[in-house]
């Protein structure tokens, strides 16, 4: 969804990085720049206006101006900036007395059924007893959605009786509280827009189940659209949190950034695919390091953690202290297809653009470690000219493409040690989408 955002801020980032002193002037100039690319990409305008004044106030400081590296110093308090757009800290869902029930609303097209089940599939996965709860007796076929996709999951559902939605919610809540369960998920209705009729239906729901978390469900590909949207849904029905959806689309997709500044509310999870498993809890640092390029690696190790064998977990713990072979990484690699889709599991990967990731840059790299030596495997600091230009030939690439093979491997070596260590540097040793 940010490839266009993150490929303007790169390039600003690397003329940054490229220069010695900055005056007061030139910090402008990028900062413009900066705007610009936000403001291109969607973010709302009152958000970039807050941001500017913010990073202005710290950036043009003497202590920056005269610091070694200026540019990296400038970047970094960009970054930090952008992380407080976003909401500083990960604030996950966390329900700790049972029974209890979370709604989901949303507009009609957000994806809040699909995201009903995703979120019951991670509570069951906790232990807890979880019921879906179908509401939504508007929308053709949203009921048999529901109870089809909690059959695949094999989660139990309750789809309801009665003809309006105050029956529909008295019945439900009854039947939750009659089967013990510990957790109901409410699926409600949705519009193609906000109307009076949806509000009524949302309050009345809300008043009878009162449920310990109000979950709004946003489309991140509406654009500005879904902040009014949010600012609405919170006037006149109020809501706790966030879900973002379709976090893997192609839309610029800046209304994410802007929405928790918006709205004051938390972000608790992003939906980043169509299958079950693509819901993740939302991380502000881990998701803006996707933006700028850096990779998502400590996301990247959890998906790893969760699809490995318990057999393989000494061989994880071994590659994040900094023990690994070319042998391991093409394992890594290979073990990528295991974790879902290699085109959205790219841009978790530090400095793998999605471009390199369109020309199936992976089998490249898969041809180029297969045709080294197992001595060049293991040790690919023995890597010469020569060396370089008989594997190019013998995998049918370029010397360019082994080139960047290494500098990739160097850089997810020393980031697996850092990632272990619970310290990833911005910008220290490592060169952005480079």
């Amino acid at each position: 969804m940010f490839d266009f955002l993150t490929s303007k801020l790169q390039e600003i980032f690397r003329k940054l990085t490229s220069r010695g002193k900055l005056n007061p002037e030139e910090v402008e100039q990028y900062l413009k720049e900066i705007r610009v690319a936000l403001l291109a990409a969607d973010v709302h305008v009152s958000v970039v206006k807050a941001f500017s004044e913010r990073v202005k106030e710290k950036a043009v400081g003497q202590e920056v101006l005269d610091s070694l590296t200026p540019g990296q110093q400038v970047i970094k308090i960009v970054r930090d900036e952008l992380i407080g757009i976003l909401g500083e800290k990960p604030e996950p869902l966390s329900i700790t007395a049972f029974p209890a029930c979370i709604m989901l609303i949303g507009l009609q097209g957000s994806g809040k059924t699909t995201t009903c089940v995703k979120l019951a599939r991670t509570f069951k996965n906790q232990g807890k007893h979880v019921l879906l709860l179908g509401l939504d007796a508007k929308r053709p076929a949203a009921m048999e959605q529901l109870a089809y996709l909690a059959q695949k999951e094999g989660i139990p559902a309750y789809l309801g009786e009665g003809k309006d939605a105050l029956e529909l919610a008295r019945t439900s809540f009854q039947y939750f509280k009659n089967h013990g369960f510990d957790l109901g998920i409410i699926d409600t209705a949705g519009r193609l827009h906000i109307d009076q009729d949806l509000m009524g239906e949302l309050e009345t729901t809300k008043k009878i189940f009162n449920p310990r978390e109000t979950i709004l469900v946003l489309d991140s590909t509406l654009g500005h659209a879904s902040l009014s949207v949010g600012q609405e849904f919170q006037r006149l029905v109020g809501f706790d949190s966030l879900i973002l959806t379709k976090l893997d689309g192609d839309a610029k997709g800046g209304a994410a950034l802007s929405i928790h500044f918006i709205t004051g509310k938390p972000i608790r999870f992003i939906g980043t695919g169509e299958k079950m498993e693509d819901l993740e809890v939302f991380h502000p640092d881990r998701f803006l390091s996707r933006i700028l390029g850096m990779g998502d690696m400590l996301t990247l190790i959890e998906k790893a953690e969760k699809a490995l064998a318990v057999s393989d977990k000494e061989k994880l713990e071994r590659q994040l202290k900094g023990r690994i072979s070319l042998t391991d990484f093409l394992e890594q690699l290979e073990g990528l297809t295991r974790m879902g889709s290699i085109k959205d599991l790219i841009p978790k990967i530090p400095g793998v653009t999605p471009q390199e990731a369109d020309k199936k840059m992976l089998a490249r790299w898969k041809a180029i470690i297969l045709s080294m030596t197992p001595e060049e495997r293991d040790a690919p600091e023995i890597i010469n000219s020569s060396r370089k230009k008989r594997i190019a030939l013998g995998s049918g690439t370029s010397v360019h493409e082994v080139n960047m093979l290494l500098k990739r491997f160097d850089q997810f070596k020393n980031l697996l040690k850092q990632a272990k260590k619970g310290t990833l540097p911005f910008l220290k040793n490592y060169s952005i989408g480079g």
